[in-house]
């Protein structure tokens, strides 16, 4: 049997006063020490709902996912053991989250990324333009370190230490893969485990728009790259 971990969760937001409610109370309570909200620059009541839950609030006005991240990063007490990310669209289920987590307990991974690609997906959950991303960057990392991704899902989790030691920098859409990619320059223990997936509530930031969808496509593109070729 493990020895009693830590578990916080970190969830970016921006403008989900609908959704954020739903996350929060869907979220396991009984393993779950920490959450913090990072609200990204909303104009409705995205704090108010995410306070009124409980959850503690930080404020990061820099727009971007991976700038969000980061905010919470620092705003996590020191004794964590473990940091979930999880979406505030209510795309993913926070029920899953101790299948996220259980490789991590049971000493079997350091870091574990949740697959939307293996696990049950809502029709129409995620968009071409996503799946399409997906694929090629995962082909991309598989071409230079060898390892197979079948997902860049935003639904993961990670040792504190490690996520430090990771010296994050993205602060928009490369995050997911900077992570991965440099979890793999580590040598860290990744695995995978299937996550369900439904169609978010209100319109994603991302892969919504198509000039989103393109900046997000070639942050990705060019991450890989980048480390790369500088391993």
């Amino acid at each position: 049997m493990h020895h009693y971990q830590k578990i916080s969760v970190i969830i970016p937001a921006l403008n989900e006063e609908e959704s954020i409610g739903m996350v929060l109370n869907d979220i396991p309570g009984e393993i779950v020490e920490d959450i913090i909200v990072v609200d990204n620059g909303s104009n409705d009541n995205t704090v108010a709902v995410a306070k009124n839950l409980g959850a503690t609030v930080v404020l990061e006005p820099l727009r971007g996912y991976g700038a969000a991240c980061l905010r919470g990063i620092s705003s996590l007490k020191q004794d964590t053991d473990i940091v979930v990310f999880l979406d505030a669209d209510y795309s993913d289920y926070p029920q899953d989250l101790y299948t996220v987590v259980k490789p991590i307990l049971n000493g079997k991974a350091e870091m574990v990324i949740g697959s939307r690609m293996t696990g049950e997906k809502e029709k129409g959950a995620l968009l071409p333009q996503a799946v399409f991303g997906n694929k090629l960057a995962t082909f991309l990392i598989r071409l230079f370190w060898s390892f197979k991704y079948t997902d860049l899902g935003p639904f993961r989790a990670i040792k504190y230490r490690d996520l430090l030691a990771l010296n994050m920098m993205d602060k928009n859409f490369g995050w997911t893969v900077e992570m991965q990619i440099k979890a793999l320059n580590k040598r860290l223990r990744i695995m995978e485990v299937p996550v369900r997936y439904r169609k978010r509530i209100g319109i994603s930031k991302i892969t919504g728009t198509f000039s989103g969808t393109v900046r997000a496509g070639v942050k990705i593109i060019y991450t890989i790259f980048k480390y790369g070729f500088i391993k």
